[in-house]
């Protein structure tokens, strides 16, 4: 007798397992539908953590156990995992309102009986730096806004409480204020604020180059202020042009100073925070329309700063001791270099108040210092580089720093003894090799850790230190890391390719599905290969390791390839011989590069090799096809800068020179120069509100291309900064636009 039941169900069982299996086949291929139109590749990012006593614990902002839409603010015991609510999403209601404020971003006093509330931010050039501020008195609920009623919505910025937490300074339209927590009284410490005048922060060139934005700092004490002014007075404006949003076009106006125009005026003031009166400048030394101003510090005594003061070349920096009192200085360490110098991020007052912290490439390795009385006792490690500072534990004799002597493609955290007895400890377990990254609690016996390898999405954790145990995870990605696994995909492997001077570069491949060695497959480059980033890290490469391996499962060879002057540690000569030949000897490299994978590897074809980069990688782009059109067939080549004499001077005169001095490093390195040497197929993309890398960049190299007679192919997009991203959409079609040409031509 014939169960028809069983029948059906075993009907369903086939149905499912049909179903599952073309429901992988689908999976397994990429499209740009779904790494840029869906969810499936979503990245999840940890939530903003603050450590709160000493590391003890930290403070999160997580949805409301009321009504998820809101946030409340968190504690969590570091150790125990155990978690109470700080502050409950219904003190943060403004009174006369309903819903309590949406919190981008808040800061604790001192005493943690305030904390300090950001919220309705708006963009400034590439951040949201401009909100609206409130404090939260704890003891008493009071919820107030800052800014008195003359404040504009959203024109607040780097509001910071004083240490006793009694009042709160801010820049406001570019000026200073300080508003007292007590009688709510405003007090101008500023008063010459314009678009040309700007105190307490910065103009585009310094926020862009020095990433210098918040331009004011409480001394110690309280009772003065240290500020930025910066006078632009003679900068120029380059005018940009928005014909998208209105009937009529309009311009806007861009303080920029190209390569060859002198820097704005930057100097240093000192201001009572009481009664904003006679403010005492800092009497630094030269001409202050040749030298840059970036980094700034109190010693804890709060009668001097530290300023360091770089000439406009950028290769000699002083640290210039500055009396508050009456604006006198002297200085009393100089760094100097024949390429460039950095700023120094890494730079404070130890404890004993007389020492501070630098960071030089002196001893050909990237190493930090203790500076005492114009001596220097190096700290980290001499025959390798440190690539930068995570935590100084004075306390128990420990630097923690990142470093990686054996690849420089990873990154792991190291720690040596602050007297240099004993080796380097690694930290980061040895069997995650990758990319690590860490936020060290200030008493050092913990951290946020976060870990990821090439084809790995980040994991996040809370972990102890030494002893790097996990104690709660924080993300794990599960859901990204079950759509990677449905891809079908090959590694990314990692190689090396000796030039013929025996120099070094590191490399990736990722292979085409099905890859037979026999067979020959076009090769496309991705490449960016100047001193501000690497391309071959061991990491996690979001967006664009997806579409590198769509275009794997299209049956094409992605590669990329780091160049000498690329930020690798791999010591000062690697990065600085770049030094007035960017373009040049970079370039370079790349050709010889891809001709010794030619040589290593029978499955390229030499006839179908391609490249594509953004920015610094949309020059080196051209610069690759212009110059060696012999190898290149195809470029696509986004937001270049085609001539370097049109980008910002901090930048360019960093590595190039100052175009005056040095005008062939300018015509030597621009693609502009070689643009009448174009055999291959070239798309340039560009957006039209470049604020970055202008347009006009684009402009003038396709008047070159005309001029010789070459044909090209050009995709404008209205209105879009330097990311190309704003706009329903653009994302996606900027990738459709790149993959329809390569498929195209190559």
């Amino acid at each position: 007798m014939i169960n028809y039941n069983t029948i059906k169900r075993a009907c369903y069982i086939i149905l499912a397992i049909l179903n599952v299996s073309i429901l992988s086949a689908q999976q397994s291929n990429l499209s740009l539908e779904k790494i840029f139109s869906s969810n499936d590749f979503s990245l999840e990012r940890s939530k903003t953590l603050k450590w709160f006593e000493g590391g003890n614990s930290y403070t999160t902002l997580v949805p409301s156990i009321e009504n998820e839409r809101y946030y409340d603010i968190i504690k969590t015991d570091t150790k125990t995992g155990k978690q109470s609510i700080l502050i409950p999403a219904k003190w943060l209601i403004p009174e006369g309102k309903g819903d309590p404020l949406p919190i981008e971003n808040y800061i604790w006093s001192t005493d943690k009986n305030k904390v300090l509330l950001f919220t309705n931010s708006s963009r400034v050039w590439r951040y949201n730096t401009k909100g609206d501020y409130w404090v939260l008195h704890l003891k008493t609920k009071k919820l107030v806004k800052l800014g008195g009623e003359k404040a504009k919505s959203s024109s607040l910025m780097f509001a910071k409480f004083s240490p006793d937490g009694n009042k709160v300074g801010y820049v406001r339209e570019h000026n200073i204020y300080v508003e007292s927590l007590t009688d709510g009284k405003i007090t101008a410490l500023t008063t010459d604020g314009t678009d040309k005048i700007i105190n307490g922060t910065f103009d585009w060139a310094y926020e862009e180059e020095f990433s210098c934005r918040d331009g004011f700092k409480w001394s110690p004490d309280g009772s003065k202020i240290a500020y930025w002014r910066i006078n632009a007075s003679k900068i120029k404006d380059f005018l940009m042009m928005n014909t998208t949003d209105s009937i009529y076009s309009y311009t806007i106006p861009v303080q920029y100073p190209k390569a060859g125009e002198k820097p704005s005026e930057a100097k240093i003031g000192v201001v009572d925070a009481a009664s904003g009166e006679s403010t005492i400048w800092m009497k630094l030394s030269g001409d202050a329309s040749n030298q840059y101003i970036p980094r700034m510090i109190w010693n804890p005594d709060s009668k001097s700063l530290l300023v360091q003061h770089i000439n406009r070349a950028q290769n000699h920096n002083k640290v210039t001791h500055c009396n508050v009192s009456d604006g006198n200085t002297n200085v009393i360490y100089e760094d100097k270099e024949t390429a460039w110098l950095e700023a120094v991020d890494d730079f404070k007052y130890l404890n004993d108040r007389s020492t501070f912290t630098w960071v030089s490439e002196k001893s050909g390795w990237k190493a930090l210092y203790f500076v005492t009385d114009g001596k220097e006792n190096q700290v980290s490690p001499t025959d390798s580089d440190m690539i930068n500072i995570e935590l100084i534990d004075e306390k128990n004799g420990w630097l923690y720093y990142m470093a990686s002597p054996e690849n420089a493609t990873q990154r792991y955290l190291y720690r040596i003894k602050l007297d240099k007895k004993g080796i380097p400890e690694r930290l980061s377990p040895k069997d995650q090799l990758g990319t690590h990254k860490y936020d060290i609690a200030p008493n050092a016996k913990f951290a946020k850790h976060t870990y990821s390898k090439s084809g790995l999405p980040p994991t996040t954790d809370i972990i102890s230190l030494p002893d790097h145990e996990v104690i709660k995870t924080l993300v794990t990605n599960k859901k990204l890391k079950n759509q990677i696994e449905t891809i079908d995909r090959n590694p990314q492997e990692f190689f090396k390719i000796t030039l013929d001077d025996n120099t070094s570069l590191d490399a990736y491949m990722i292979k085409p599905i099905g890859f037979d060695p026999s067979k020959k497959y076009p090769v496309l480059f991705h490449v960016y290969g100047e001193p501000w980033s690497q391309t071959v890290l061991d990491s996690w490469g979001n967006s664009n390791y997806l579409w590198h391996t769509m275009l794997s499962q299209e049956g094409y060879i992605i590669m990329s390839i780091d160049n000498r002057g690329t930020p690798a540690p791999k010591g000062r000569e690697w990065r600085k011989c770049v030094y007035g030949q960017i373009g040049v000897l970079s370039s370079s490299d790349q050709a010889q590069g891809t001709k010794k994978i030619i040589e290593m590897f029978d499955f390229v074809d030499p006839d179908r090799i391609g490249i594509w980069g953004w920015s610094g990688g949309g020059s080196m782009t051209l610069n690759a096809l212009f110059r060696y059109p012999e190898i290149y067939k195809m470029g696509m080549s986004v937001a270049p800068v085609a001539d370097q004499r049109l980008y910002d001077n901090i930048y360019q005169e960093r590595y190039s020179g100052i175009p005056q001095l040095m005008p062939e490093s300018y015509k030597k390195g621009s693609p502009i120069t070689y643009a009448k040497n174009l055999k291959g197929n070239l798309l340039l993309v560009h957006g039209t509100g470049d604020d970055n890398v202008h347009y006009q960049n684009t402009e003038v190299l396709v008047n070159e291309l005309i001029k010789h007679n070459k044909i090209f192919s050009m995709m404008s997009y209205p209105n879009r900064s330097h990311g190309i991203y704003e706009g329903e959409n653009t994302s996606r079609h900027l990738r459709e636009i790149l993959t329809n040409y390569l498929k195209t031509n190559l």
